[in-house]
């Protein structure tokens, strides 16, 4: 009577399939909802509930499963590669130059740690890159691994995915270990850390100070803005005007001013004496008073859907000048932007406009401004740029050294093609944006189908593996790979570059792009530095760790 439900479980086809993935995914993700200690594996327990699985008999056949694990992968990167493409390229300018430097350290370092291991014990090094991929929790690598292995050899090495199983649980604990050994070998006080950062920041408001002044200059009444810029030869931004008639406004460039008008002018300290001797006096109104008369403006968040604005920079658009109104930030993936002049706008940004009201829908209805509209799913940008990210993938290149061919692959083509494509995708009239919800869904699609597909396929070798092989060594191999790098780099960027411990914890968990660790650096750290630091090191960490991975598999192949 039960022989449906055997065949179901043990047996092959469509249903089987469907009915074991489900299962795998869903067991491993509400085990990953278990914490101790406020450390979780999070969704990697879908990786050993599919290797549980795989053990007692409940397997997928090869083809089907081949196919799921390259799929997963190509939609995990890519939507990785949409959320981190419009921050990647200003990640790598001043101050983020530093730490993107440090945590390529990092990733250096890891990867001559696994070739050191690989020389002194003579543990093959296509398996050391599986533990080096989960000694520093990084699933892309992991599928880059695997995905070049099977390009130059037309097999599989499943020893890749059983040194990453076990390598990632201490992988986990081990880069949260590096944070807290950091602070004790520093004698860290995160309380006067926290106090050091504050009058740090206090020192740099006092660099760029804000005074009103009361417009008294004959010479200068009924000049604008701009032409006050041209007069004055020191850098100054008017903030606000206050009009004697108890108008205030957020000032253009083609502003005139007028006798008695007040000014809240910001300016470098050492330039202030002489601006204010220009215009007039400084005024008796203190910043509380500004704040209060701050009410009558309006600030809203304004959501750019109309295309033609998509590539056009906020000089272009001239937005203080035309509209009155100040952009003060720009958010893009998740990702707060400068609003620079030179900065080109793309669909789905989210701009914070301060202003009048009717100046602010003025400028609503030329942005768009319409949810509707982003909710749209633009699935030819997602499947078109997979599709060219397969096809660069797949295109051979030489690298000085090594003997094979290189190919970014199923990892590295999407990921690469994605970050470019939300980066510059709207010069070739490409709209690349999703929301992020809709991201987070194709990325953790991805992953789960990937992790249940690796799992059930290394399963059936795992204990073997780990009780007869010597596969219980790479657990140690792997907290070495783990702690090592971060150590050495964290003692640099803290003697050498005097980074801030908050910063330097983000650093870390960004190096090793792991999310626990940056959750356990934020219940810390008082501040956003650690988050800071994770997102300017992330996009960057991401390409070379499955950049890295690849070149690794070639050297030993």
């Amino acid at each position: 009577m039960m022989t449906w439900f055997t065949d179901l479980l043990f047996g092959g086809g469509i249903p089987h399939a469907i009915l074991i993935f489900s299962l795998v995914i869903t067991l491993g993700i509400l085990l990953g909802k278990i914490k101790i200690k406020g450390i979780s594996l999070g969704i990697t327990w879908i990786l050993f509930v599919g290797i549980i699985f795989s053990h007692f008999g409940l397997r997928i056949e090869p083809g089907t499963l081949h196919f799921v694990k390259e799929f997963g992968l190509i939609l995990f990167v890519y939507s990785i590669g949409l959320q981190v493409g419009p921050g990647f390229f200003a990640s790598l300018k001043k101050g983020g130059l530093t730490l993107n430097l440090l945590a390529a350290g990092v990733v250096l370092l890891g990867c001559l740690t696994a070739l050191a291991i690989h020389w002194i014990t003579g543990t093959d090094l296509v398996t050391m890159v599986g533990v080096l991929s989960g000694a520093v929790t990084n699933t892309p690598g992991l599928g880059a691994a695997q995905q070049t292995f099977l390009d130059v050899t037309g097999g599989d090495n499943e020893t890749i995915a059983l040194g990453y199983a076990v390598a990632y649980p201490l992988g986990v604990a081990g880069i949260i270990f590096s944070i807290v050994a950091m602070k004790y070998f520093f004698k860290i006080d995160p309380a006067r850390e926290s106090a050091a950062l504050k009058a740090k920041a206090e020192n740099m408001k006092d660099a760029a100070r804000k005074v009103t002044i009361e417009v008294k200059n004959e010479a200068i009444l009924g000049k604008s803005i701009e032409e006050l810029h041209k007069l004055i030869d020191k850098n100054f931004v008017v903030s606000r005007l206050y009009r004697p008639d108890g108008r205030l406004e957020v000032p253009a460039s083609a502003t005139r001013l007028e006798r008695d008008d007040r000014l809240l002018l910001i300016a470098a300290a050492a330039n202030l004496p002489s601006i204010v001797a220009f215009i007039g006096q400084e005024a008796d109104m203190d910043l509380d008073t500004w704040k209060k008369l701050d009410s009558q403006l309006v600030t809203r968040k304004i959501v750019i859907t109309r295309p033609q604005i998509n590539g056009k920079s906020l000089e272009e658009l001239k937005v203080r000048t035309v509209f009155g109104v100040n952009i003060t930030r720009i958010t893009r993936a998740g990702v707060d932007l400068v609003a620079a002049g030179d900065l080109e706008l793309q669909l789905g940004d989210r701009v914070l406009v301060v202003g009048d009201e009717k100046d602010i829908e003025s400028l609503a209805k030329v942005l768009g401004n319409s949810a509707k509209q982003l909710r749209e799913p633009n699935l030819v940008s997602i499947f078109l740029g997979m599709a060219v990210g397969v096809l660069f993938g797949s295109i051979p290149f030489m690298l000085p050294g090594i003997p094979q061919p290189v190919k970014l692959g199923l990892a590295g083509g999407p990921l690469i093609i994605a970050i470019l494509i939300s980066r510059f995708g709207y010069k070739f009239k490409i709209v690349s944006y999703t929301t992020q919800s809709a991201n987070m869904m194709l990325r953790e699609m991805g992953i789960s189908l990937f992790l249940a597909a690796v799992g059930l396929g290394a399963g059936v070798q795992f204990i073997d593996t780990i009780v007869n092989q010597g596969g219980y060594l790479w657990i140690g191999y792997g907290a070495v790979i783990t702690v090592l790098p971060l150590m050495i780099v964290g003692v640099v960027a803290r003697l050498i570059y005097k980074l801030d411990y908050f910063s330097l914890m983000g650093l870390l968990a960004g190096s090793t792009t792991d999310p626990p660790a940056l959750a356990y650096a934020n219940t810390v750290s008082p501040a956003d530095h650690p988050a800071v630091a994770y997102a300017t090191v992330y996009p960057l960490i991401m390409f070379l760790r499955v950049l890295m991975a690849q070149i690794l598999v070639l050297m030993a192949l």
